[in-house]
């Protein structure tokens, strides 16, 4: 469904991101891993639309696309949770998981149907009821998460990026956006998920990409990933000075 070929991106001296190619299955739980600095960042800001790549392509369905800002690749069936949680403070729920979903010049869901398209999406991802009616900085950091989770969703993305989208969350939250992660996969999205928690991982991805000082080390089956070896990959000079202990 997705491929980057070659991709690269330098901020002046600083290269973020060097030559990375990957193709991303359908289907699939796509997990990226890295220490900070390795370039996980970057990769997510290239494949929203928020920087542009200074060399490389992506292709979507084998098909070379040039999206430049952020609405060009919503447009193409992207949706990214970042790890700020951006929300409207001011703004009620409903707004807030509908922020950006119309057109200046045209409402693409209608005023009578935006309290139940917000609810049903939210409660998806949050396992208690959430005031749709209060305003959304008043809520607590986990719920303003779930809320962001739900714009994503509201889009029904083919691709959805989740950039350490559980950091906030707690035991019980977490559970509720597993079992959305994994449905979703199953319903043929592809979800790019970056998290550095290990179980997370391990429970979740069906492939692994490593990156390191803005390279890919390697991609990994899950069926053949264990902490170790995603650790090895991620900071091996940290392996070599345990051993060496």
């Amino acid at each position: 469904m997705l491929e980057i070929a070659n991709l690269s991106k330098r901020y002046g001296e600083t290269i973020a991101l060097d030559d990375a190619s990957v193709s991303f299955a359908a289907g699939t739980v796509h997990t990226i891993m890295g220490e900070n600095g390795s370039g996980k960042s970057t990769l997510v800001k290239l494949l929203s639309g928020v920087v542009t790549p200074d060399r490389g392509q992506i292709r979507v369905d084998g098909v070379t696309f040039a999206g430049r800002n952020p609405a060009a690749f919503q447009a193409k069936g992207f949706a990214t949770v970042f790890q700020e949680v951006l929300i409207a403070p001011d703004r009620n729920v409903i707004d807030n998981v509908l922020l950006g979903y119309d057109r200046p010049s045209h409402r693409n869901l209608p005023r009578a149907e935006r309290r139940a398209a917000a609810g049903e999406t939210l409660s998806r991802c949050s396992p208690t009821a959430v005031d749709l009616d209060v305003d959304a900085g008043r809520l607590p950091l986990a719920t303003q998460q779930l809320v962001v989770l739900a714009r994503a969703l509201v889009r029904k993305p083919r691709i959805l990026i989740l950039d350490e989208v559980t950091a906030a969350l707690d035991f019980n939250d977490r559970e509720t956006v597993f079992s959305l992660i994994e449905g979703l996969a199953r319903s043929g999205c592809l979800v790019l998920f970056i998290s550095h928690r290990m179980d997370e991982v391990m429970r979740l991805s069906q492939r692994i990409t490593i990156l390191r000082s803005g390279r890919v080390v390697e991609t990994i089956d899950r069926a053949a990933a264990t902490p170790e070896l995603l650790l090895e990959r991620m900071a091996p000079e940290i392996v070599a000075e345990r051993r060496h202990g």
